[in-house]
């Protein structure tokens, strides 16, 4: 409890809520089920926000703008389809340790959403989806990936893939989310690239390394 106090209040009262919203769903928790778990106060929870649903939606918001922030930044950062392409995939990755809480309520309770909410999360994932489709154009566009492959199935498989982990991945298991994130990018690459881009010596250090180890459960 000591920890939790230390923490503000907007800061406990979004804790709390994603546990109960998780373990419960979101239309069978309260706001005075929160402000209790909380140790919070109900005028603590209206001055942080407006209602529950706002509370719902600022969840949701957190992660998608952070995979949004970090895709952007790697289409400014880099030069070429395949340096992005691996950037933004990791980055994916990454956030599912982040903010897996925040993603598996997504799924669990998005069509919850009061409509003004629900748009807006809308506009940040065709805005994310965009930058995807738009660096698998390129990469095509530009004879790093392969032409035979359509950019709408490659980035809607990219999603589906990561999307998934929050199922299955878990902090104490084998793989660390970073060798995670390697794993996923490798696979990536070596699906879209062409053989030559594949033996492109700047493009070397984005794939694994070749080891004898055995396989290790999750």
């Amino acid at each position: 409890m000591k920890i939790m106090a230390e923490k503000s209040i907007r800061e406990r009262i979004i804790e709390t809520s994603m546990r109960l919203f998780e373990a419960n769903g979101y239309h069978k928790v309260t706001v005075d089920q929160i402000v209790k778990e909380s140790g919070t106060s109900k005028g603590g929870f209206y001055h942080n926000f407006k209602s529950k649903d706002e509370l719902l939606y600022i969840i949701h918001d957190q992660f998608i703008t952070y995979v949004l922030e970090k895709a952007e930044e790697a289409y400014e950062k880099w030069d070429t389809p395949t340096e992005r392409l691996q950037a933004i995939v990791k980055s994916f990755v990454m956030m599912i340790d982040l903010y897996r809480s925040q993603v598996t309520i997504f799924y669990q309770e998005s069509l919850f959403l009061a409509p003004e909410y629900y748009t807006d999360i809308e506009t940040k994932r065709d805005r994310y989806k965009k930058i995807m489709f738009t660096v698998i154009s390129d990469g095509i566009e530009s004879g790093e990936f392969r032409p035979e492959l359509p950019v709408p199935i490659v980035s809607m498989a990219i999603f589906g893939m990561v999307n998934w982990i929050y199922k299955w991945y878990q902090k104490s298991g084998t793989y660390s989310i970073e060798q995670i994130a390697d794993i996923y990018a490798d696979m990536v690459l070596h699906s879209v690239l062409k053989s030559d881009s594949m033996e492109n010596p700047a493009f070397q250090r984005f794939f694994l390394q070749s080891q004898e180890s055995p396989f290790k459960p999750l």
